[in-house]
């Protein structure tokens, strides 16, 4: 129908004349309430992205550890980050120095060991400990399934002599 034509009848309703495919021949128009479809699309998207949230994907979680923690608390904590890597969330350890304990990075370094050798069945270390400003941080993740194992059953099948 002729775009005069359109326009009328979408005024007459008291909607918008929304083109949907200007690509086309000719372009296709939809007659609609616009601000309603728009609305209805935000809330799509927040929805998805609210589902999307709870699974966990791509999620990166912190976990703050202090440098003279106590081992009943430290323990407490790694549950923690055990509980989150179960979910499925990505971890990221951290410890914070205070004032002067900052000159004994060591203390931190051996937090974050046994924090590491306690997940060691549990996660995998994507990171390695690294100094960002007065944290300490390492960042975990959840283990692929089978993920140690089989990368030693691989490298015991490839021939020693071998190159690629």
């Amino acid at each position: 129908m002729p775009t005069s034509r359109a326009i009328e009848l979408a005024e007459e309703r008291g909607l918008d004349l929304v083109e949907v495919a200007p690509s086309a021949t000719p372009p296709v128009c939809r007659i609609m309430d616009y601000g309603k479809f728009r609305y209805q699309a935000t809330r799509r998207e927040k929805e998805a992205k609210r589902d999307n949230k709870g699974k966990g994907n791509n999620e990166l979680r912190e976990v703050r550890f202090k440098t003279r923690i106590g081992e009943h608390d430290r323990a407490s904590k790694t549950r923690l980050v055990k509980r989150l890597l179960g979910e499925g969330a990505k971890v990221k350890v951290s410890v914070i120095f205070r004032g002067r304990e900052i000159t004994h990075p060591e203390i931190g370094m051996n937090v974050l060991k046994t924090v590491a050798d306690d997940l060691v069945d549990d996660a995998m270390m994507e990171k390695t400990p690294s100094m960002e400003g007065r944290f300490l941080t390492m960042i975990l993740s959840p283990p692929i399934p089978g993920g140690i194992k089989k990368q030693q059953k691989e490298a015991e099948k490839e021939p020693k002599g071998a190159k690629a």
